[in-house]
């Protein structure tokens, strides 16, 4: 008789994987893999590179699936992974664009460097929309665009969104508040 792991929780399928069962990481990936990515797209702006730190927020997990407590929901774990890498990618591409600057390349020329204006196809109003406003939370600060990303994307409830980000949920509200203040002003319509 083999084990159901679809029918497993979370807990069970971290416990079955540090046991040695390949296939219970493999389910954990098939059940948290999508909303992982669109966290670290929605966070990084890139679809390209939140593939590959997607799979490098999966290896992290792995490396560190110990750490996990099986009580804990998986996903919170997951989320705070995920937003790590992300502010990794962004710690390093700040780097690569102080170092083209400093040694007076053009723009561009660093890899990984993207132009982050929208392309020829979002000519549509409602594209154009949405680019807008995706370039407006990519100003706001990293611990606002975080909880908002986390509540309004993912649809985490506050307790979740509390649990994945380490503060209390009343920090959750506050820090929401301060999102959708600052987007506004962003966007001009404060």
């Amino acid at each position: 008789m083999s084990l159901d792991l679809a029918a497993c929780t979370d807990g069970e399928l971290a416990a079955l994987t540090l046991g040695g069962r390949q296939a219970a990481f493999a389910e954990i990936m098939r059940r948290h893999q999508r909303p992982v990515y669109r966290l670290i797209r929605s966070h990084i702006g890139d679809a390209e590179e939140a593939l590959d730190l997607t799979q490098e927020c999966f290896v992290a997990a792995f490396q560190n699936l110990r750490k996990y407590d099986g009580d804990r929901p998986l996903a919170a774990w997951l989320t705070r992974v995920a937003i790590n890498k992300s502010r990794d990618w962004h710690r390093r591409r700040r780097i690569r664009h102080i170092l083209s600057f400093a040694s007076s390349l053009p723009p561009g020329t660093i890899e990984g460097e993207r132009d982050e204006a929208p392309g020829a196809d979002a000519v549509t109003f409602d594209r154009a929309e949405l680019a807008q406003l995706s370039r407006a939370v990519s100003e706001l600060p990293a611990t606002l665009k975080e909880t908002l990303l986390l509540r309004t994307v993912e649809g985490l409830s506050q307790a979740e969104t509390a649990a994945a980000l380490g503060i209390s949920g009343k920090a959750v509200e506050m820090r929401l508040r301060r999102a959708c203040e600052r987007l506004l002003k962003i966007l001009n319509f404060a």
